[in-house]
């Protein structure tokens, strides 16, 4: 009895145990299986959210590339609009270029009228009080003669016709002085009209900026280089600032010099084209192409002499010529200048039966110069005078360039034509790049400088503003102090404005006595 009760005893404890143990597996069984799926949910919602946070990225690529897209079309669309405005404004400067000629050529035919007016009434009251007194004079003298014997009365007679005679002279010979003067000039109109629709040609304008294509923008990521070491590498092989900015599948190359500027941009043509884009092969590259750029300079001047039809110049002034074509003056191309002063000069002197090839030669070679200003001390026509002299050129072509901007006087006729050719030239509407604005701002201040100074009367702007001419008053202003005043306005001149070439001052005292007879 007591055995069964103990073994019912174990069996109890050993179901309570066996019960015990089941129920622990069950739940820590239960256990693994939620951190399972929690596990596998976690998963789920990592991968969720992976795919989530890519088609944001790609939806948010998406919307870059179409407002990148936007931008430039409009960009584009902006710089398209910006040049047709440019052209309107550039038209619109023309016509009023035009139409201030016309005004001037008006105002001037009307000065001249009232001009000839006024000197015709002058003339017309002078002969009048000279009849009034011929009269007078002449019943005095028959008063006289009456009491004069027949020789007494011969010599007056003929004393008064010789004083007659030597009027009559005088004015014949004015009258044929201003008919001579006035067929001159309608004659130099007609040679300066004929001259320039013979050599017509077309304007132009240079920039400070040249552009470069390129056929794709990664090409841009290259040209820059890591840490921007190719770009350095080229702006300072070339000197000439490289900018690379939105416009698309374009660089820009800015710099004042046009033979560096195409130096830069020739280099990254044959770059693209070669592929290997680093600093050796940049500063090798730039070493070729100067090499390059001496030889077309060199057939930019014997194209331009050939043109002319100029012969035997020397090889200095053929590669001299050569650069001019990598030079602007006031936005003017000065080989294209040239030619035209030689076309234009050569025109004129056919007209006056003068040498047409000595007058081609002196206009092609006129501002030669201006290939070495920067170089070398002096104003462009002095330089340009001493080149010739030193490449063999005769007198006369070396005193027509030291003569052409009125520096010096003109020795011969030639010279004469090459200051008016070289005056066309410059100042037809298109050849230089001034609007009408600035052209008048900056002739209004150098009058107004030279109005600051005392005993100043008038003085006027002229040569586009190459010259300004000061009349003085001779009361207040002494000879020594005239010549003083002309250095002080040239320094105020120097100091205080910006102006292409040079300004000549020219400070004018004249002493006029008058008297009236009556």
């Amino acid at each position: 009895m007591i055995i069964s009760i103990i073994i019912a005893i174990i069996i109890s404890l050993a179901s309570a145990s066996l019960g015990y143990f089941l129920r622990k597996h069950s739940a820590e069984k239960k256990i693994q299986d939620a951190e399972h799926k929690a596990g596998e949910i976690l998963q789920e919602a990592k991968k969720e959210v992976e795919r989530l946070r890519k088609e944001v990225e790609l939806e948010g690529k998406d919307a870059i590339y179409r407002l990148r897209q936007d931008f430039e079309a409009q960009t584009k669309q902006r710089r398209e609009e910006l040049v047709n405005l440019e052209k309107r404004l550039t038209l619109k400067e023309d016509n009023i270029d035009r139409r201030m000629v016309l005004l001037e050529k008006k105002e001037k035919d009307l000065e001249s009228r009232f001009e000839a007016l006024r000197v015709n009434e002058e003339a017309l009251k002078a002969k009048d009080r000279q009849l009034t007194a011929l009269v007078n004079e002449e019943k005095e003298r028959l008063q006289k003669i009456a009491n004069l014997t027949i020789d007494e009365a011969k010599k007056v007679l003929l004393a008064r016709l010789s004083e007659e005679l030597n009027n009559e002279k005088a004015v014949l010979i004015k009258n044929i002085d201003e008919e001579i003067r006035n067929s001159a000039d309608k004659k130099a109109r007609e040679v300066i009209s004929l001259a320039i629709q013979r050599c017509a040609v077309e304007h132009t304008v240079e920039s400070t900026v040249s552009v470069v294509s390129l056929p794709n923008d990664e090409m841009k990521g290259r040209i820059i280089g890591r840490e921007g070491r190719n770009i350095r590498s080229l702006e300072m092989a070339t000197g000439v600032d490289v900018i690379i900015d939105d416009t698309p599948e374009a660089v820009t190359l800015a710099g004042f010099d046009p033979v560096r500027r195409e130096i830069a941009k020739l280099t990254l043509e044959k770059l693209m084209v070669d592929g290997r884009i680093h600093p050796g092969r940049i500063e090798e590259l730039v070493e070729k192409t100067k090499r390059e750029m001496d030889d077309k300079i060199r057939e930019e001047g014997e194209r331009a002499a050939f043109e002319i039809g100029i012969h035997g110049l020397h090889p200095e002034l053929i590669k001299l010529l050569g650069r001019l074509r990598y030079r602007t003056s006031y936005g003017q191309n000065c080989l294209q200048h040239s030619r035209e002063v030689a076309y234009l000069m050569g025109a004129m002197a056919s007209e006056v039966n003068m040498d047409f090839r000595l007058s081609r030669r002196i206009g092609l070679l006129h501002d030669i110069g201006k290939a070495v200003d920067h170089q070398v001390e002096g104003t462009h026509a002095r330089i340009g005078a001493e080149l010739a002299k030193k490449y063999g050129e005769s007198n006369e072509v070396i005193a027509a360039i030291e003569c052409h901007h009125e520096e010096q006087e003109p020795k011969s006729l030639l010279g004469v034509l090459a200051i008016a050719a070289d005056a066309i030239s410059a100042a037809r509407p298109g050849a230089r790049r001034e609007t009408l604005e600035t052209y008048v701002k900056r002739l209004n201040k150098l009058e107004a400088i030279a109005n600051l100074f005392k005993g100043v009367e008038k003085s006027y702007a002229i040569q586009a503003g190459r010259e300004i001419r000061v009349i003085v008053s001779p009361d207040k202003i002494s000879d020594t102090d005239a010549v003083n005043m002309a250095r002080e306005i040239r320094k105020k001149i120097e100091e205080g404005m910006e102006y292409p070439g040079q300004v000549k001052v020219t400070v004018i005292r004249e002493m006029r006595a008058i008297e009236y007879a009556k």
